[in-house]
């Protein structure tokens, strides 16, 4: 599972974001801190409003989610006695709208930012409204730059595809074929790099997503773009040293499997965005 971390800044309190499964999650103590403690959590979590939206959020999006639990934690609010922590709070009822991170950098509680957002108001409705702000404005930028990312990287394998398709022509169709047995030639020679990244032929690709416009590729990642790119070019050079088409093929897919493993890898996002900060 690939973790993301981004910090936005909410009139001038620095604020993580943790970005996983296709989910973002704010750090609730770096938004206390801009009015006192990590104890406002807690006096939040006590109040009685508080908890039935927790519930409700969980029984919406959590099917493991303990209501018998949350049933108990709801008689019990608004008494004196009455304490709940995230950590008793998950522990108890399987919630997964607030997680604690341990770390000494970016550690904390941290919420889905459904919960989040109602923290915010708790905290102060002027605090909410930036702290929408600022995540919206992360979430646009992040949306433009992975658009712009695949985008090149789409143009990088069109680019790609003209040297494949001009390595078939000279290597593998024979000479004076009618222009239909070229384009079925083009055709397999793309469903080896379909195959070989993807598991599946255009065909197969189609059957399967009918609904869909476009093709296979057009619905691919930008990890997945890089590698094909990089593919094209290198079963252009296998074409021409005369290799086999099984053979290519599973020499492709290996090379599909051990790029995505580095490309998807923390490590390498990590990487990268350290070189993105250095430019």
């Amino acid at each position: 599972m690939t973790e993301k971390k981004t910090t936005i800044t909410v009139q001038g309190v620095p604020v993580n974001v943790l970005s996983f499964k296709d989910e973002d999650y704010i750090c609730l103590t770096d938004m206390a801190k801009k009015f006192g403690s990590e104890d406002l959590i807690y006096s939040w979590m006590r109040n009685r409003n508080t908890l039935e939206f927790l519930g409700i959020w969980e029984q919406i999006n959590n099917p493991n989610f303990k209501g018998g639990e949350f049933e108990t934690f709801k008689k019990q609010a608004g008494l004196n006695s009455f304490h709940l922590t995230p950590k008793k709070w998950v522990d108890a009822t399987q919630a997964i709208g607030i997680q604690s991170r341990a770390g000494r950098y970016g550690g904390g509680t941290y919420a889905h930012k459904d919960i989040a957002f109602e923290f915010g108001s708790w905290l102060s409705p002027e605090f909410k409204l930036y702290l929408i702000k600022e995540f919206q404005r992360l979430k646009e930028d992040e949306n433009r730059r992975l658009s712009l990312e695949w985008n090149l990287n789409r143009t990088l394998a069109k680019l790609n595809y003209r040297i494949h398709t001009d390595a078939i022509q000279a290597h593998i169709i024979p000479a004076k074929v009618t222009k239909d047995q070229a384009n079925f030639v083009y055709a397999n020679e793309a469903d080896v790099l379909n195959v070989a990244l993807f598991g599946k032929t255009a065909k197969q690709w189609r059957e399967n997503n009918r609904g869909k416009k476009g093709n296979i590729r057009d619905y691919a990642t930008i990890e997945q773009l890089l590698v094909l790119a990089n593919m094209e070019g290198m079963n252009a050079e296998f074409i021409r040293m005369g290799m086999s088409q099984s053979e290519r093929l599973v020499r492709l897919n290996e090379i599909a499997i051990y790029q995505l493993h580095l490309l998807t890898s923390s490590t390498t996002q990590s990487k990268i965005k350290l070189f993105d900060k250095g430019k």
